[in-house]
């Protein structure tokens, strides 16, 4: 039924404009058809005009009516330092193409409406003026050259690179269909190598070598997590691809640049404003104070979900739209608890794996020596203060020997310097050095070999000059297991030492 109405309705139309044209036509045969002709041609002339007085007005009108929504203008001032240099570019650019844009209608409808047709108008010829074409050729190669040097300036102002003695914060993104990968350097403050034949999609996304002890302790944000920056201070983002071309985009810092496949980019920026500044900028407009879901009008106000986004701004594919994500600009003190709280993404997802090199599997890095000493100076200080004598026990979780022998493992060191450390500080201990195997074997002797392994850990600290009157060894052999020794794991975790506090 709606397809036949709405062919009705075409029907009608055709034959109104058919009787339309029937009665233009029989109008022009009474008129007569030079009358008619004039006539139509000032009415043309006329409404022309009339177009472009409303036509100028709506675009500056319009213009005016959103500024508040379009970046430089409003609550969207930029949120980075060289920001404002773009948009005074920009605002340059639009003064100088307004005036062409305005004049250039102005003149195009006037003429049209001042030589429309007339009876005994008749052409001029004019011969070829050279002067002319000076002018309207000069005076844009001038504009041009003035605008074209004010960009060169503030392009080379604000994309040199960053000399190796000026404090900064490197990051990466790595574009792919259809996600950014972020990475962050760990405390070494430096971002490790890649290598594309290394990616595994799932397992090393963007290609880290893990024998390169600068990816040790790299954070690598994906999917969803937010990315996080410190508010005034500077920025250098590496931009690369993993497929196709994609585009890194952060319009309120006015930073955008291509992420190429196999040709590395980057950009350096300084954000001003925290995500919180600019949200109480926003407060103080009237289109932001409004419900930020039309459909609950409970809901905050759109200025208080605001967040600054990266988005992708490049057609990559289909799922183009889902590269957005949210970023976060903080103070310096914020910043440096979130980076305190995220996790070195080799050390919890590679190291221990199928996927770390062979190279690295008795190497102890860094950043598991530091969590290693924090992990000990906690249950060292929490044994001082405990009142209950059951807390006086600590596993020395990472004091290790050579397979069946009695030798200290070398990556054993770190706890126990660490551990010699501690019992200068705390001076007044007196410890006992328990010993422990599992259960394979002779009972005498795993007794023997517990009681070996617990005098080198004591004559290791003795040697690094803890007095061995504070210092008891004592093995226990098999009598004191922790864990079920039927099976490998259990028997793991039976052969162990033990710090106990004697007084």
């Amino acid at each position: 039924m709606t397809a036949l109405i709405a062919t009705i309705i075409i029907v009608l139309l055709v034959v109104i404009l058919l009787q339309i044209a029937r009665v233009t036509e029989l109008s022009k045969k009474i008129r007569g058809e030079e009358e008619s002709e004039r006539r139509s041609n000032d009415r043309t002339a006329l409404w022309l005009v009339v177009f472009m007085i409303a036509f100028l007005v709506l675009c500056v009108a319009s213009a005016f009516y959103y500024k508040n929504v379009m970046l430089g203008y409003g609550p969207h001032e930029s949120a980075s330092e060289h920001g404002g240099k773009i948009d005074g570019l920009f605002n340059t650019t639009l003064f100088f193409t307004g005036i062409v844009f305005i004049l250039t209608h102005i003149l195009l409808f006037w003429y049209s409406f001042k030589y429309r047709y007339k009876k005994g108008n008749t052409s001029k010829f004019m011969v070829h003026d050279t002067n002319l074409e000076l002018v309207w050729t000069g005076i844009p190669a001038v504009v041009m050259t003035f605008l074209v040097v004010q960009g060169l300036m503030v392009w080379n102002e604000i994309m040199p690179d960053i000399s190796s003695d000026k404090e900064y914060l490197e990051i990466e993104a790595t574009g792919y269909q259809f996600a950014w990968e972020i990475r962050y350097p760990g405390e070494d403050g430096l971002l490790g190598t890649k290598d594309f034949r290394k990616i595994v999609p799932g397992v090393n996304n963007i290609g880290q070598d893990w024998t390169d002890e600068k990816n040790v302790d790299d954070i690598l944000l994906s999917g969803s997590d937010m990315i996080v920056l410190p508010v005034d201070t500077t920025v250098r983002v590496r931009i690369t691809s993993r497929d196709v071309l994609h585009n890194f985009y952060l319009p309120h810092f006015r930073v955008k640049m291509d992420a190429i496949p196999g040709l590395p980019t980057y950009f350096i920026f300084k954000p001003t404003l925290t995500t919180e500044e600019y949200r109480n900028n926003l407060k103080d407009y009237a289109e932001w104070q409004t419900p930020f879901d039309p459909e609950d009008p409970e809901s905050k106000m759109r200025w208080e979900e605001f967040n600054y986004e990266l988005a992708c701004a490049e057609l990559c594919g289909k799922g183009h739209y889902s590269m957005r994500r949210v970023l976060k600009v903080v103070t310096r003190e914020e910043y440096n608890v979130w980076l305190a709280g995220q996790k070195s993404y080799y050390l919890n997802n590679i190291r221990g794996t199928a996927n770390d090199p062979e190279v690295n599997r008795n190497k102890l890095f860094g950043p598991e020596i530091t969590e290693r000493r924090k992990e000990l100076t906690s249950d060292i200080e929490n044994v001082v203060t405990a009142e209950e004598s059951a807390a006086a026990t600590i596993q020395l979780k990472h004091v290790f020997y050579n397979t069946g022998t009695a030798t200290l493992d070398k990556r054993s060191q770190y706890e126990l310097d660490h551990l010699s450390t501690l019992l200068k500080k705390y001076g007044d201990l007196n410890v006992e050095l328990a010993g422990h195997t599992d259960s394979v074997g002779d009972d005498g002797m795993n007794l023997n070999l517990s009681q070996s392994r617990a005098n080198n850990v004591r004559e290791y600290l003795v040697n690094k000059g803890i007095d061995s009157s504070r210092l008891l060894a004592r093995g226990y052999g098999e009598v004191e297991p922790i864990d079920s020794n039927e099976s490998g794991e259990g028997r793991k975790n039976n052969r162990r030492t033990e710090l106990r506090i004697a007084s």
